[in-house]
């Protein structure tokens, strides 16, 4: 079947795109930002991109459009697309549909850690030599693509809340069916769609409501808003995890930096773990994960050895480049409480005496919004300098930021200027970490240019 995919560069639809050719389906796809990595990745799968959604990018008529939730009304190709009378369907649709049923589906939701969680889950199950196919928001750098269909019975994807496509205002995750689901942290966000905290919490309760009675959620048990969650109702097996709460699932002795931890599982002690990521979220992750391959019949002390040979998806905390002493990071960040996590991890790593420079565009909906304009400075109290990206169309003051951050923020209206300030800035073993979740221009990599 030949297939368009709207939306194609966005992670999951990427990774759409990548299970359809894997199928056999003849795909090709347009998008407003076409870039790497998941340019690149496509490409190489044989996947036709084409830049902007223009409505002759759907002539000849494909047999079927497959939307992403990027689209909207007024959108060209969206009205070409209605107009036409072409079969569309939602990407995540497609996949509860065409690749999930028959699958042991392990579903990872969460605000934050979805992607590095449903990696990590994979790479267990992997280990483990069950063959999982999976579905994750980035490029997990253990596969070196963001999906396969798997040959095993068990299938991993991440889960996401936010809402599915323009015609259908459900969140993604109603669509997957899971026999296992993480429920890995609760916090605002999706600015954009969700008025409050417990709109979202009540689209969690619809996941919570379709894990079957043989099934689990695994649950963070340090959560106030995953607790009131599971107190509206709960039909499935519960198992908890945590660092400083009692849980079946517990992480003890962990470094200050998080890059060690011994498991412990409902007060046995498991074994202990080396690992290259940082922080104390990454810590939870790994808690949660190991938790839900046990419940599809991992050993635990098999997914604990995992960890040592994990290597973090693109964009994680990401170590692109060390020039002139200093070190240069790409990092995936759209909401405050991972900032401070981030930077939390790297500070321990770095320690006191090393500068952290964080360069960040405010990008992902929220953020433009201003939704948490309040809680950015507090997020960035473990930076040494912050440059802000103040770009003329966001509708907040981001020097309210840098004001509140003591003489150590400042703003640039372009990319262009803040590389230039950030050469000025950066001096030998500086740790420069680039925030953002899009494309950010590609500045990280500009700069690297620039140092070399």
């Amino acid at each position: 079947m030949k297939l368009h995919v709207l939306g194609v560069c966005g992670t999951f639809m990427g990774g759409i795109a990548a299970l359809a050719r894997e199928l056999g389906h003849e795909v090709e796809g347009s998008d407003q930002n076409v870039y790497p990595p998941m340019s690149t990745q496509l490409e190489a799968l044989g996947i036709r991109l084409h830049q902007g959604y223009r409505a002759e990018h759907l002539e000849p008529a494909p047999e079927r459009v497959l939307v992403g939730n990027a689209l909207s009304r007024g959108n060209a190709a969206v009205e070409h697309l209605l107009d036409s009378g072409v079969p569309y369907i939602s990407g995540p649709q497609w996949l509860g549909e065409t690749v999930l049923p028959g699958r042991r589906v392990l579903a990872v939701a969460g605000t934050h850690g979805k992607t590095t969680t449903t990696g990590l889950l994979a790479w267990m199950l992997e280990r483990a030599g069950r063959a999982p196919g999976f579905l994750v928001g980035g490029v997990p750098e253990n596969f070196g693509m963001s999906a396969r269909i798997g040959s095993g019975a068990e299938f991993v994807l991440e889960a996401d809340e936010y809402d599915t496509a323009f015609f259908d205002k459900r969140s993604k995750f109603v669509h997957y069916r899971p026999e296992v689901a993480i429920l890995n942290n609760l916090e605002y966000d999706h600015a954009d769609i969700f008025p409050d905290l417990a709109s979202i919490q009540r689209q969690f309760h619809h996941l919570v409501r379709i894990v079957p009675r043989k099934g689990r959620l695994i649950v963070n048990g340090e959560d106030e808003a995953l607790a009131e969650v599971l107190a509206l109702g709960a039909w499935s097996p519960i198992e908890r995890f945590a660092i400083d709460a009692e849980a079946e699932w517990q992480a003890v002795d962990v470094a200050a930096d998080g890059s060690a931890f011994s498991l412990r599982h409902r007060g046995q002690d498991v074994g202990r773990a080396e690992w290259p990521m940082l922080g104390r979220h990454s810590v939870m992750n790994a808690l949660a994960a190991i938790a839900a391959a046990h419940a599809v019949g991992v050993a635990p002390a098999d997914a604990l050895a995992a960890l040592a040979s994990f290597r973090a998806p693109k964009r994680r905390l990401e170590l692109i480049a060390e020039g002139e002493g200093i070190s240069v990071y790409d990092d995936f960040a759209h909401h405050p409480t991972a900032i401070a996590t981030t930077l939390a991890g790297l500070r321990a790593r770095v320690g006191p005496r090393r500068r952290i420079i964080v360069a960040l565009e405010p990008r992902s909906n929220s953020m433009r919004l201003g939704a948490h304009a309040q809680e950015l400075a507090p997020s960035l109290a473990l930076a040494d300098r912050v440059l802000l990206l103040q770009r003329p169309e966001l509708p907040w003051d981001a020097v309210a930021v840098t004001d509140a951050l003591g003489g150590r923020g400042e703003t640039r209206p372009d990319v262009a200027g803040l590389l230039a300030r950030l050469r000025e800035l950066a001096r030998a073993e500086d740790h420069v970490v680039f925030m953002s979740n899009g494309g950010f221009e590609n500045a990280p990599r500009r700069f690297v240019a620039m140092l070399e």
